[in-house]
């Protein structure tokens, strides 16, 4: 293997490892704080890291008017409503389970690549699709599938997860005129800077600057790290490794994110792991493997 392919890998690895980490770290920092007060610390020092990256690699550029629209929106949609879609969540859904459910998002990738794109979907991707909503299913219900005939459906945070799934597939979407155009790095700055905007708003009419008090060590921690980890070097190394390799090898090491949340979440938050999600998320891989394979 070249040297600098291994230097890609290990940033691939270190991306994943830190997004399959951050559902842990916003269980520890929720302990402390409101759900949008943990975002908007959080998304403040991922907007700093960026555009710390941005200015040293000399690619900061004001974005013309028409564009700022377009920033807002995605902003808007991938930052203030999926961050306050996942971490109130979390409030009251496992890590794992909660890992699992957004593993399921290629499939709405793909079910948005068909309905807009014109994308074909073949049998044996439609299979895929089937088989990883039956995974999610596991998941969510720990394998108790008759409690879905009595209107159960895992936890409320559950299906705030599961909704951030085709939330995260629109942004993406969405994300793709921008990515044509822009540095990765500039447009995720853009994108990042009018989320936090917007969701100040939030904070400031919610619980506002004295919630800040009752992040402790552990809370602040969690929140540093999630701003620099996350929101930060995971995006710059994620995109560093697009323009090296083919997305389709990048986009394979995403199996590992939910394996690292369970092995995090059992040593810091003592989550249970249950069999029937384990096969749940299994299968979850599995359909969304037959959704991405090639033929």
């Amino acid at each position: 293997m070249k040297r600098s392919n291994l230097g890609v890998i290990v940033k691939i690895l270190l991306a994943v490892i830190f997004w399959g980490a951050s559902f842990v770290g916003t269980k520890i920092a929720l302990r402390d704080a409101q759900p949008v007060t943990v975002v908007w610390v959080r998304f403040g020092i991922g907007v700093l890291v960026l555009g710390a990256a941005v200015i040293r690699r000399r690619q900061f550029k004001l974005p013309p008017a028409r564009d700022l629209g377009y920033f807002a929106l995605i902003g808007a949609l991938g930052i203030t409503w999926h961050q306050w879609l996942q971490s109130t969540g979390l409030l009251t859904a496992q890590a794992t389970t909660s890992a699992w459910i957004v593993a399921s998002t290629p499939i709405f990738m793909a079910l948005l690549g068909w309905i807009f794109f014109k994308e074909t979907l073949s049998l044996l991707r439609v299979a895929g699709i089937f088989i990883a909503a039956f995974g999610v299913l596991m998941v969510v219900t720990k394998g108790d599938l008759r409690s879905l005939s009595l209107g159960q459906f895992g936890t409320r945070g559950d299906l705030l997860m599961l909704i951030s799934s085709p939330n995260w597939a629109v942004f993406s979407a969405l994300s793709r005129n921008g990515l044509r155009r822009y540095p990765a790095a500039l447009m995720m700055l853009y994108v990042m800077a009018f989320g936090w905007l917007f969701t100040t708003g939030l904070f400031v009419t919610g619980p506002g600057f004295t919630d800040l008090a009752n992040l402790t060590v552990n809370g602040w921690a969690a929140v540093a790290y999630l701003g620099i980890a996350c929101s930060g070097l995971a995006y710059i190394f994620w995109y560093d490794a697009l323009q090296v390799l083919p997305s389709a090898h990048v986009g394979v090491f995403l199996y590992i994110e939910p394996l690292v949340t369970v092995v995090v979440a059992g040593f810091l938050l003592a989550e249970p792991v249950y069999l029937a999600a384990l096969a749940g998320g299994a299968i979850i891989l599995l359909g969304v493997w037959l959704v991405n394979r090639r033929a």
